[in-house]
This record gives C-alpha cells, sequence and structure tokens, in this order.
C-alpha cells in the first residue's frame, strides 16, 4: 500500500522521513511510474535504461533496489553506478544521454533520504516539468505491464568522472599546495581520492569515513556549526585552503588561509572570471541575492550577467535558453555548462585550486579572493512572520517615495546607491529571509536593522 506521496514530492526532488514517511513500497512505486512516463516521451528506437546511483545513508541501499525493481517492473533497464556523489549521476547520466536517479536527501539529517529525477543529458525534474505527474502515477499505481522485464547491471563510473572534471579544469600547479577537505562522512570522501589525487596537492582528510548516520557533524557546510572542525584545521596545519562538502558533494564551501569562511558570492565572482577566460563574451547567470560584485566582475570581464529568481530550476532554465557559460548561486551551487548544465561542489573546487595553485607563491586565498569580494554582507537572516505578504507590503510602503529601485523579481528588492536588500517568503515556512549587503559595513547593518525593524515590529 502506497502511503500519500504528496508529503515527500517537493518542488525539485522527493524527499522524506525513513520509514516514518516513505518506505520500499513507495520507492518502487516511484520507480515504475517513473519508467512509464519515460515510456511515454521514447522516441524511435532510443535505448530503454536508466542510470541509478546513492549515497551513504543506509537506506539508500534498499530504497534504490526497490526503486530498481520498479523500473525493471516496466521493461526498462537499470545501470547502477552504486555509490556516487550526485555530480557523479548527472556526469553518468550526461555522458551516456541516459535519464538518472540519484538516491540522496543532500545536507538532510540522517533520518531522511530522497530521489534526484533527471532526463537524459542530466535535464532535471521537477514539479512542472514531470514530477507531479510522477507522483500522481506512484499513488494509484502505473498500468500493467506485460512485455519482458528489465535487466539489472552495475557499472564504475568514478574513474572517468574524475578525468572528465579534470579535463574541464587541470590544476597545473605552480607550487604546492596544502589542502584540508572536510567530507563530513558524505560522498566527498569517494570522490575527492579519486580527483584530487595530485603530487602537487597534499590533501588532509576529515571525515572521509562514508557514514549516513553523521557521527562528526551533519553535512550541511551552509550552518557555519557544520565548519568549525574545518577552520580549526586549516589553521593548525598551516594550510593554504580548506574545502567542506555536503551529504551528497554537489556543494563546496570554502575556508581561506586564515580560517574564515568564504563568500559563495566570491567564488561565483572567481569562476565567472575563469570561464569567461575561456568563452570570451560569454553570459553568466547569478541569483538576485548575489553580491553586487558577481555582475561586476562578469562586465568587468565582457560578459553578460543575467540575474534570476533563487532555485536551481531557475538557473538551469535560464542556463538553456540563454546558452550561458556559467551559473552560480550564494547558496554554494554552481552550475556549468560543459557540465551538461548541472552543478558541480567538485568542477568548483577545482577552479579555485587551479587559480591559488597558478598564482605567486606568496599570494593567499584570501588576497587572490580579495578582488572578488567587494561589498559587506549581512548573510540570510529569518524572521517568523504570521503574514508574509503584509509585511513585506509594509516594507515596500517605507520605501515606495524614495530615491531607491524597486523590483518584485523574487519577494522585494531595494536597492539605493551603494546598499541594496531582498526580502523574499518562504515557500514552506512562515518567514521571511532577509539578505542586505553595502559598500560599508555600517550602511549595511542600518539598511539591515531598519529592514528587520519593519518586519519583526512594524517599525
Amino acid at each position: 500500500m502506497v502511503r500519500n506521496l504528496s508529503a515527500i514530492v517537493k518542488a525539485y526532488d522527493i524527499r522524506g522521513v525513513v520509514p516514518d514517511q516513505w518506505d520500499v513500497d513507495e520507492a518502487r512505486a516511484l520507480g515504475a511510474a517513473y519508467a512509464h512516463i519515460l515510456e511515454s516521451e521514447r522516441v524511435g528506437d532510443s535505448r530503454r535504461a536508466l542510470v541509478l546511483g546513492r549515497d551513504m545513508r543506509p537506506s539508500s541501499q534498499w530504497l534504490g533496489d526497490a526503486f530498481a525493481h520498479g523500473v525493471c517492473s516496466q521493461g526498462w533497464d537499470v545501470i547502477d553506478i552504486g555509490l556516487a556523489s550526485t555530480d557523479g549521476l548527472y556526469f553518468a547520466s550526461g555522458s551516456t544521454d541516459l535519464p538518472g536517479a540519484m538516491f540522496t536527501a543532500s545536507h538532510n539529517p540522517q533520518e531522511y533520504n530522497g530521489i534526484k529525477l533527471c532526463r537524459a543529458g542530466a535535464t532535471p525534474v521537477g514539479q512542472d516539468t514531470g514530477l507531479a505527474a510522477i507522483r500522481d502515477l506512484a499513488q494509484n499505481g502505473p498500468p500493467s505491464f506485460d512485455g519482458p522485464l528489465g535487466e539489472l547491471s552495475t557499472v564504475d563510473v568514478l574513474s572517468d568522472y574524475a578525468s572528465y572534471l579534470l579535463n574541464l579544469v587541470p590544476i597545473n600547479p605552480a607550487r604546492e599546495l596544502t589542502v584540508v577537505v572536510d567530507a563530513g562522512n558524505g560522498m566527498a570522501g569517494l570522490t575527492v581520492p579519486a580527483v584530487l589525487n595530485s603530487p602537487h596537492l597534499k590533501v588532509i582528510e576529515m571525515y572521509f569515513d562514508l557514514d549516513g548516520t553523521f557521527p562528526h557533524h551533519e553535512a550541511n557546510p551552509i550552518e557555519p556549526a557544520n565548519l568549525v572542525d574545518l577552520q580549526a584545521k586549516v589553521l593548525e596545519v598551516g594550510a593554504d585552503i580548506g574545502l567542506a562538502f555536503d551529504g551528497d558533494a554537489d556543494r563546496c564551501f570554502v575556508v581561506d588561509e586564515r580560517g574564515l569562511a568564504v563568500s559563495p558570492s566570491a567564488l561565483t565572482a572567481l569562476i565567472a572570471d575563469r570561464e569567461l577566460a575561456l568563452h570570451p563574451g560569454g553570459t553568466i547567470i547569478h541569483n538576485l541575492i548575489t553580491s553586487w560584485s558577481v555582475p561586476e566582475v562578469v562586465r568587468e570581464a565582457g560578459g553578460v550577467p543575467v540575474r534570476t529568481r533563487v532555485g536551481h530550476s531557475f538557473i538551469k532554465a535560464e542556463m538553456a535558453t540563454s546558452g550561458a557559460v556559467f551559473g552560480g548561486e550564494h547558496s554554494g551551487h554552481f552550475y556549468f555548462r560543459d557540465f551538461w548544465r548541472a552543478d558541480s561542489g567538485m568542477l568548483a573546487a577545482l577552479h579555485v585550486l587551479s587559480a591559488l595553485a597558478q598564482a605567486p607563491s606568496d599570494v593567499t586565498l584570501s588576497t587572490l579572493l580579495s578582488s572578488y569580494d567587494r561589498y559587506v554582507a549581512s548573510g540570510e537572516i529569518n524572521s517568523t512572520v504570521a503574514d508574509q505578504q503584509a509585511a513585506i507590503a509594509l516594507v515596500r510602503a517605507e520605501y515606495a517615495d524614495s530615491d531607491v529601485a524597486i523590483d518584485e523579481l523574487d519577494g522585494l528588492t531595494v536597492a539605493g546607491g551603494d546598499w541594496w536588500f531582498n526580502l523574499r517568503p518562504s515557500n514552506t515556512e512562515p518567514l521571511l529571509r532577509l539578505n542586505a549587503e553595502a559598500r560599508d559595513r555600517g550602511v549595511m547593518i542600518e539598511v539591515r536593522d531598519r529592514v528587520l525593524g519593519l518586519v519583526r515590529e512594524g517599525k
């Protein structure tokens, strides 16, 4: 009996608590439904096959097996790539031009699991692009299938994945680097040794054992508490750089030689600069809470910046229509045209390592990034409010008669001469999320506190 899938089928993926919200019955039904949808879309004599990967969570094994059984029950083959990062699954999908399924709950706690689905060429599947239809079909059961069952095979793509990434971004060092990597007991413990296997890199490993119970800390480096161990180790060993990956290793966060977290916006600007050197005049996508530094750097490098809403579906859609060479989000997701427009934390890490390795020996990471980090940011600040739209309207009215620019692409964005803020509602919680930035710290604090006062106290 399949439970209510509406609780676990989200806007961009499938995610919920195991076994409370879903288990093997739901996984099997989702596999059968996805295969049925894929068959209805199949063109000509294209292969009936799907690639499947899974992270290190204990439930990923049995949920993945059940999903594969559902796929095979509809006459589709499953190519199981085994343990993989999410960008490893995207590589498998892109390089074989086959649809895929990745079993992971990314940065969520150990009791969660989920599925990220993609069509051939690593094209994402969301609510508006098939996920809702898959949910409904799985809920009710796909039509019976009386043809031959699909077959299950296994293949190891790790070395090909590593080679592909290193071909895109070779390190070519002018000097050796000491790199501390916190894998958070996630899939970077598998991928980092394969990719960063260079005599010019001294890699100091932290929490590389694959363990979906996360015995040291959650594999969610966007939370400052989960960077503390890495920051301490970087200072202890005098490392040049620290890298922290989330559970499925599709996001990478960076710590500089001072033990300070690097702004993902600064990384976006750095990578954009490097991509534009390879693709002059190219388009770069950035979401509206990335720093003003990003479009400034893009224009200075001769590129075209394009601003989007927050969320990977908007980034990927805009990349597809504009032909952009790169896209970055302040959440630590980085997307590459040469990687099927998919996100890869490892490719982002390679860009930073390559840039630092090619710099003179007296150039530190903080020095290298200084020209890409031009503003002072508040970070994302959440406020619980009963009426999101009323609070946004109050803030908008406060600035309506001021000499500012106002837009409502995603929530409310107000921009002055040397400052801006964005206030946008959460899609799932009664929260408003504030991001503010200014050239001067005092101005940023003034803007931040003014908006928070309106949101939280109405004054």
